[in-house]
């Protein structure tokens, strides 16, 4: 088994504004979040949020998508492993997302940047445990 398997995905969360003129060229700005929630077992939950606007003016052009993964992973892993193999699992889903969403409105499709995460700073910030999905939902 690898070392974080994705189980299942589902977005929560997706926001898009199109209010650009025909053929008007945009500059875009990114922002990415990603958090994880663990259990006692080998189960974890991520949730990746990305906003990708028009620089000069959020409200002509927006997307915004909440992903949340849930992961079988292995024993004893690193958080901070964990964090980014399963970061690396769930961004090809909210890429795809973003340019299916942006393709069928009628425009160029909105391909988000690849994020090399392990050249980010990881903030730790325990999230609360949750529940494995067949015990509930989140406490």
């Amino acid at each position: 088994m690898k070392s974080v398997n994705l189980k299942s995905y589902r977005c929560t969360q997706l926001q898009f504004t199109n209010n650009l003129a025909p053929n008007k060229k945009i500059e875009l700005a990114n922002k990415y979040s990603y958090n994880c929630g663990y259990t006692k077992g080998n189960i974890c939950r991520g949730e990746f949020k990305v906003e990708v606007s028009d620089k000069e003016d959020p409200n002509n052009f927006g997307i915004t998508v909440v992903m949340v993964g849930i992961f079988e992973i292995a024993e004893d892993l690193p958080k901070e492993k964990l964090h980014v193999e399963s970061f690396r699992e769930l961004f090809p889903f909210v890429r795809a997302l973003v340019a299916t969403v942006t393709t069928n409105a009628g425009m160029p499709p909105v391909i988000i940047p690849a994020i090399d995460i392990e050249k980010q700073e990881i903030y730790k910030v325990e999230m609360p445990r949750f529940r494995k999905p067949e015990e509930g939902t989140q406490e």
